[in-house]
């Protein structure tokens, strides 16, 4: 957690220096969740707040949760010197309706979510279950393809090494986190799971969900792949000239009434 909120690629910083600031990831997100001034928004597996409180910047009464006491504390911390007011709730994300007794009007989850989760189904039947009827949840993450590819080749060559599809955990031993940073990690030990697309909208569905936009996106938030260039909007692209796949998904869903 310390090497989060040191990494320059958060800049915590700067966010509570400036209170017009939004995540870049948020402003993409608008595009898909619209004006959400005066809205509920419970925003899932929200690590140190930061998306929770732009949402919060742009007018909805916002609440985050997560599994980690210390992503919890920093995000409380933020939320404090930022003066952006938000309810942060410690619980996994499995149990979260037994932790929050009520509904919310989106119910919201950004990159970096569905990896770490062994039962996508399960958890589109707690975003069911804290959606309010009529209301929205929405989901950005990485893409399944994108998460397939080996991440290591020099050339530029997309060569599809892992499952695309979903299956045990893969387990790696890697030092460091996905942001640059000089702080020493001691536990570093990953479990992940991919998830096709094909289960990710089928549990949408089997919760109850009707789904109403699904994108993809060939930029990402970090060099994801060593042929990524970073363009002037701050977005990483694959060059023209290069094989192109999808970085990125999202789902919008409603819960009908």
């Amino acid at each position: 957690m310390a090497a989060h909120l040191a990494s320059p690629g958060y800049d915590v910083e700067g966010f509570v220096a400036d209170p017009a600031r939004i995540g870049k990831a948020v402003a993409l997100d608008r595009e898909e969740l619209g004006d959400v001034s005066g809205l509920s928004l419970l925003h899932l597996q929200c690590h140190i707040g930061l998306d929770t409180l732009s949402w919060a910047r742009l007018g909805a009464r916002v609440t985050g949760l997560d599994f980690s006491p210390q992503a919890i504390d920093a995000a409380r911390e933020i939320s404090r010197r930022a003066r952006t007011p938000a309810e942060f709730v410690l619980a996994d994300v499995y149990e979260a309706p037994d932790m929050l007794k009520e509904t919310y009007d989106i119910v919201f989850a950004s990159e970096g979510v569905l990896c770490w989760l062994p039962d996508v189904a399960a958890w589109a039947r707690v975003l069911s279950h804290l959606t309010r009827p009529g209301g929205t949840a929405y989901i950005r993450d990485g893409h399944p393809i994108s998460h397939a590819l080996d991440h290591d080749r020099p050339d530029g060559r997309l060569e599809l090494v892992g499952s695309y599809f979903e299956g045990p955990a893969h387990r790696y031993d890697e030092p460091g986190t996905y942001v640059e940073s000089d702080v020493h990690i001691e536990h570093t030990v990953n479990f992940e799971w991919n998830h096709g697309l094909g289960e990710i909208v089928n549990g949408f569905i089997q919760a109850g969900f009707r789904i109403e936009s699904l994108r993809e996106y060939a930029v990402s938030a970090y060099q994801a792949l060593p042929g990524m260039v970073k363009d002037q909007d701050g977005w990483w692209r694959l060059p023209p000239q290069s094989g192109q796949a999808p970085s990125m998904f999202s789902i919008r869903a409603a819960l009908p009434v």
